[in-house]
């Protein structure tokens, strides 16, 4: 375990999936417990910014002393803004920033791309597509939280240094945003076969 944190994004209010996933059935247990289980098989604490049913998630979490709670009341403002709640808590020189419905990002996924980390963002990549988690600097950090709040975060990164680490991963993709997606990577032997 390393002493860095991850950021999870779980504020939104799960749109195209018709209900709210964080709490879904995910193996066993949901979604959101498996990507937050992963994340902390390698890093020291997760950073999970609430909005949408924040009360239900604090009671959830409120007894795991690795897991800090963070509230965005603005969260209807987009991603963004979720994005910057968060920062204001985040300890160290590096942050993964990852979200709360791709509960199939193992944690060698952050050992591999800790392990080549750097002053510059560095993002996943496989078959020439992005993925998450990303691992952020403490500049990019700081600059996130000066940052216009109609700023994208895809606009701070790519105007900053930033790298791609080749991984041959294709769960670094799968998010969970749709009926047919839960459907897909909900059971195993119906996930897209790694390459």
């Amino acid at each position: 375990m390393q002493r860095c944190d991850c950021l999870m994004l779980a504020a939104g209010l799960s749109s195209r999936m018709g209900s709210w996933k964080m709490m879904l059935p995910f193996g066993k247990s949901t979604i959101l417990d498996t990507s937050i289980e992963n994340a902390l098989g390698f890093c020291h604490r997760v950073i999970l910014v609430t909005g949408h049913r924040e009360a239900e998630l604090r009671a959830h979490y409120q007894g795991n002393t690795r897991v800090l709670l963070v509230d965005n009341p603005d969260y209807r403002e987009g991603m963004f803004s979720s994005i910057q709640v968060g920062m204001q808590h985040v300890k160290g020189e590096h942050i993964f920033m990852a979200l709360g419905d791709m509960p199939c990002i193992q944690p060698w996924i952050y050992a591999a791309l800790w392990q080549e980390r750097g002053e510059f963002t560095l993002i996943p990549r496989c078959f020439q597509g992005n993925g998450h988690p990303i691992l952020l600097p403490a500049s990019l950090i700081q600059e996130i939280k000066n940052a216009a709040p109609q700023l994208s975060m895809k606009t701070l990164i790519q105007r900053g240094d930033h790298r791609f680490l080749e991984l041959g991963e294709a769960a670094i993709h799968w998010d969970i945003d749709t009926p047919e997606d839960y459907l897909q990577f909900s059971q195993p032997a119906a996930a897209p076969a790694l390459s």
